[in-house]
Formats: structure tokens, C-alpha cells, sequence
């Protein structure tokens, strides 16, 4: 998942090509490029692999290869990479990687979600989501990172994370990189950092991360969080075959099945609003997700908050397709931190149910300003109407610009320290949204 810089990686691959090539991409800005070449192998012997493993116990499916190669990273900058694996016969693979720094003093940390990225990957035919037959019911209740990726291999990050590596490294504001396993087994990265910044699909959380990431709150950095369904599902990290913190475990809705249920119910692996130790994620995000699917415009509420400066919006104006495909709202209902201020509000269906999806932003004792967007299409939005756009949900470009420049508001403005000591504070407002509504 991750490296520092000067350490050593090991790729494990299985082919059908007779020779392949690996190239290390560093992601960034690069005057457009938005990524630079800086390593890359000589050609590589291919070979078929064994069959995976299965563990009937938890469903989980494990690739107990062979090393195919390994390769140094002396002198690649600290941040986030993309693999290439370019087969004799064209076919091509990517597998994200992160440089991560160890020290984020004063900087803007990045970071990145490979326990979600590995929660929703299919590879061998099983995911926490469905068994090979496709159903929930034969789900992986345990998933491993001794696996590939499924589809391109990097999806997930080429989908909800990119995009903002990219505005990040151009705005030039000092950034440091990590990823949320990482910051569950040490937080040294966060401490005296300007800003931590939750991407655009983060969901899989352990207590420790999340408690790493409230503390650095509590200590006056600001956070961001760029999507939406962040820090909802509460899960545990556990040993592969042989190296530790390989294995996400999360049992969901079989709670009761989990090991930890009786013992140890704070690590039960099941969403943190339930039992048997409910913990709504609201108490960090400020907001608290809601539901799946839904199609909506973005419509903004407080049009004269700083970081919709120099968007040009009013009350009421709205960005056809920006809420979805999940979205979070402020829920009274639900503990969040005080003063926070609905900034967006968006009418929007879902199911069948009218409700609405909120951007939210709150200040903290510390002085931590803290934005939620209450939409995973944000980072997406990112690339509205441009070539790299890819599925863009109808977004179009004005939606690209309101969304990039209240982003680029967000970490110059967070860039420079705790947000309540340079910028207005928020300006409660839910009881006037939601008057008396649930």
C-alpha cells in the first residue's frame, strides 16, 4: 500500500505474456502533465501464478504468490504513484502506491483509502460487498491486500483521489502524503500538520484512525473531508500470511458473528452508529451519511461563505448531478460539533424518500476548521468536462469551476494554520434550515 522513500517494494504478478515492463508514475501538477515518469524496469519475465486460496472461515480470497521482482524507491519524492505493467502483447495494468512522508509538520496531509479501495475489490470473486455468485449473503467478511485489484487495478484511486492530488500540487501549498492504514498504526504524520484531507471515497475506518485524526483535530489542525459515506463502516486490521495489517476486516450486518462482539464491542466491525457501540461518524464529519443511490443538483445556502469566495454564487443557485451517487446531510438528531453552518443544502430523493444532502463546516475549540462536501461525486467534479472526465454524471464545466475554486479555497485557507484564527467563524444555522424537520 505504501512506502517510504528509499524503501524497498515488492510486485507480485501472474501473466500470460512472455515479458512485461513496469513504469512508476509520480501523480501532480507537472505544468498539466499531471505525472511524471521516474523509474522504470527492464523487461521482466512473465508467468502464471498458482490459484488463489480461499479461507471458507471468513470467505476470504488470498494470493500466496511468488515474488516477481523487487525494486528500490532512493530518490522518489514523497507522494502518490500509479504502477504501469505494459505486457509484450499491449495489455496494460496499473497498482497504486503511496510514497508517504513520515512528518507532516505544517503541511497539507493527503490522505489515501486503500482499505476502501480493497472493501470493494472483486478480484478471485470475492468482496465485502458480494460472494462469487454475486450475492451479500456469501460476502468476504475478511478481505486481503495479497491480492490484485480488480478492473484496471486502480479504480478507486484514479476515480475519487486523483483528481485532487493533482489541485493539491498545483496550488504549490506543502503537502504530505499517507494513507488511512498508515495513520491507524501511526499517527507521527499528523502531529503539527496545517491540515489532514479525507478524499473522495473514505469509508472504511479503524477506531484508531479515527482517533488519530479527532485528536490532530482537537490539536488545531483543520480537516477536509472531499466526499462523502467517510468514517462510516468501523473495521479492524489484521496479519496476512506472513507481514501484519494485510487483512480488512469488517463483518457488517453479521456483527454478532464477529469474534470481538462479546469481548471487545468497541471493535466490532460493523458501521460506527451501531451496536454495540454506536459512534456516529457525525461527531468528526459533522455530517452523517444517508443513503445510496441518488441523482441531485447542489444547491448552495450560504452563498456568502468564504469558501465559496470568488464563485461568483448566489442563494439558490444550483449544479445539475454534483449530489451523488451517496450523500451525507446534517442530522439534528445526531451528535455534531457546535457552532457548524449548513453552507449547501440540496433537495434530493432517494429510495422514494425526499431529504437533502448538506455541505457542512464547523469550527472546533482548537481553532481546526472542519468541511464536509455531504457528496461523493466532488472529486469527480474535479474533471467535469474534461478528456480525463471519464464518467462524469452529466457534470459540466461551470460545475467543474465552482467545485475547484471552493477547493482551492478550502486548502489555501486551511494551508495557514487553524482556519478560526484567520477566517470567519461558523455561523450556526441548522435549526434555521431545518427548523423543526428530521
Amino acid at each position: 500500500m505504501s512506502v517510504t522513500p528509499g524503501e524497498e517494494c515488492g510486485l507480485y504478478v501472474s501473466t500470460t505474456a512472455s515479458s512485461f515492463r513496469v513504469s512508476a508514475f509520480r501523480v501532480g501538477w507537472y505544468g498539466g502533465t499531471q505525472a511524471r515518469l521516474v523509474w522504470s524496469s527492464e523487461r521482466i519475465r512473465g508467468r502464471v501464478q498458482p490459484a488463489p486460496r480461499f479461507l471458507p472461515a471468513t470467505r476470504t480470497v488470498r494470493a500466496e504468490w511468488r515474488r516477481t521482482l523487487t525494486f528500490g524507491t532512493a530518490g522518489w519524492p514523497e507522494g502518490a504513484y500509479l504502477l504501469r505493467l505494459d505486457a509484450d502483447g499491449g495489455h496494460q495494468r496499473y497498482i497504486p502506491l503511496i510514497v508517504r512522508s513520515t512528518q507532516g509538520t505544517g503541511r497539507t496531509v493527503l490522505i489515501h483509502a486503500p482499505a476502501t479501495w480493497q472493501a470493494y475489490n472483486r478480484w478471485g470473486g470475492y468482496s465485502l460487498y458480494a460472494g462469487a455468485s454475486g450475492a451479500y449473503a456469501t460476502r468476504s467478511l475478511a478481505v486481503s491486500f495479497d491480492r490484485p485489484y480488480d478492473s484496471d487495478g486502480a479504480e478507486k484511486f484514479m476515480v475519487y483521489e486523483r483528481a485532487a492530488v493533482v489541485l493539491a500540487e498545483r496550488l504549490g501549498i506543502p503537502l504530505a502524503y499517507t494513507t488511512g492504514i498508515d495513520v491507524h498504526r501511526d499517527p507521527q504524520v499528523l502531529h503539527g500538520a496545517a491540515t489532514v484531507v479525507c478524499l473522495g471515497h473514505d469509508e472504511y475506518w479503524t477506531p484508531e484512525q479515527r482517533r488519530h485524526v479527532t485528536q490532530a483535530r482537537d490539536a488545531g489542525t483543520n480537516v477536509v473531508f472531499l466526499g462523502a459515506n467517510t468514517c462510516f463502516r468501523r473495521v479492524r486490521i489484521e496479519q496476512g500470511q506472513t507481514q501484519p495489517d494485510r487483512t480488512v476486516v469488517c463483518y457488517k450486518s453479521s456483527a454478532t458473528a464477529d469474534p470481538c462482539y462479546t469481548t471487545q464491542p468497541a471493535l466490532v466491525t460493523t458501521d460506527f452508529r451501531q451496536t454495540p457501540a454506536p459512534d456516529p461518524e457525525s461527531s468528526l464529519t459533522g455530517v452523517l451519511y444517508e443513503g445510496y443511490p441518488t441523482d441531485a443538483p447542489y444547491v448552495v445556502h450560504a452563498a456568502d461563505h468564504w469558501l465559496y469566495e470568488g464563485t461568483g454564487v448566489r442563494p439558490g443557485d444550483g449544479f445539475d448531478h454534483l449530489v451523488g451517487v451517496e450523500y451525507d446531510r446534517v442530522t439534528p438528531a445526531a451528535p455534531v460539533p457546535e457552532p457548524l453552518e449548513i453552507t449547501a443544502h440540496s433537495p434530493l430523493v432517494c429510495g422514494g424518500r425526499r431529504s437533502h444532502s448538506d455541505s457542512a463546516y464547523y469550527t472546533a475549540a482548537s481553532g481546526a476548521g472542519v468541511f464536509a462536501t455531504g457528496t461523493m461525486r466532488w472529486v469527480e467534479a474535479l474533471m467535469a468536462g474534461t478528456p480525463d472526465g471519464g464518467r462524469d454524471h452529466g457534470m459540466d464545466a461551470r460545475t467543474r469551476t465552482l467545485v475547484t475554486r471552493t477547493t482551492e479555497n478550502a486548502l489555501r485557507a486551511f494551508a495557514q494554520g487553524p482556519a478560526a484564527h484567520h477566517r470567519p467563524a461558523a455561523r450556526p444555522n441548522v435549526s434555521e434550515v431545518y427548523k423543526t424537520r428530521t
